[in-house]
């Protein structure tokens, strides 16, 4: 009679399938602790509020005035993002060019850089005297278009930032296309201009709506630069990220978890949004 085998079912020794149900046992229990967080945290929200202070909170002038202008700020730094991305995202991932790393290393600092750096920076460059010249007065003065502490320097706070990963998303959208089809419609008589709208364009069309979906998320979420550079002036300059600080400071925490939740619900679309494009948030 031929001995039993000790394999298990799967075809795996006993030993080893016990080592590989270890193995995820483990894996998965670390993963669900952060998971079971995220939950917790949105929890916590819904359960610190009602439907109706909810509802009163969004009623309130201050804060439809700061969703508006979040919506306008957010979508302009987001055009402006995509516009500036899709350029520089095909250099970067097509050409090697003289001090291309540099300009690689530049783009990132905006994503490693504190937001509240970020803003300084900001204000610093408009009111540096040089020469006894400011950029901030001769934009109030010749141009009649002042920036800080307005709702143009929302959109470029805003801007400064989500365009690095629109930058980002579009290199990598890029990276991922083939450049064959562009070398044939060049031997064929197309300029390179013609090759990057009429071939490379058509095909990153899912890169493009990904690269703007993230800068509009980016720019939904942004805070330092904001109040450093615009303020958080009621009615004027202040957005939903500012209507959370600000409400928090005067003690209205019901209005502030609404807002938050408020937020997280626009997040979750711009999610859902990149799931339906199957493009995820790899970039």
């Amino acid at each position: 009679m031929p001995p039993l085998s000790s394999a298990s079912p799967s075809g795996q020794p006993p030993r080893r399938q016990r080592s590989d149900n270890l193995f995820f046992l483990v894996m998965s229990g670390i993963s669900a602790c952060f998971v079971l967080l995220i939950v917790l945290l949105l929890a916590a929200d819904m359960m610190s509020t009602s439907w109706t202070d909810f509802r009163d909170a969004l009623r309130k002038p201050e804060i439809q005035s700061a969703f508006k202008l979040t919506l306008i700020s957010c979508t302009v730094a987001a055009v402006l993002s995509l516009w500036v991305a899709t350029p520089l995202g095909y250099l970067l991932s097509r050409y090697k060019f003289p001090g291309r790393w540099m300009v690689d290393t530049l783009v990132d600092i905006p994503i490693v850089l504190p937001p509240l750096v970020l803003g300084l920076s900001l204000l610093i460059l408009f009111h540096l005297p040089i020469f006894g010249w400011r950029l901030e007065d001769w934009l109030r003065d010749t141009v009649g278009f002042p920036v800080t502490y307005r709702w143009p320097a929302v959109i470029l706070a805003q801007f400064s930032v989500a365009c690095a990963f629109a930058v980002r998303t579009m290199r990598v959208t890029f990276d991922q296309i083939s450049p064959r089809a562009e070398d044939v419609a060049r031997t064929l008589g197309c300029t390179r201009s013609q090759a990057f709208l009429q071939i490379a364009i058509p095909q990153a069309w899912r890169g493009m709506i990904a690269a703007f979906t993230i800068a509009w998320a980016r720019a939904l979420g942004e805070f330092g630069p904001i109040l450093v550079f615009a303020g958080s002036t009621r009615m004027k300059t202040e957005v939903l990220s500012t209507t959370v600080f600000l409400e928090l400071s005067i003690g209205q925490l019901d209005a502030a978890v609404a807002v938050s939740l408020l937020m997280v619900a626009m997040a979750v679309v711009v999610l859902l949004i990149l799931r339906m494009l199957g493009t995820g948030l790899s970039a």
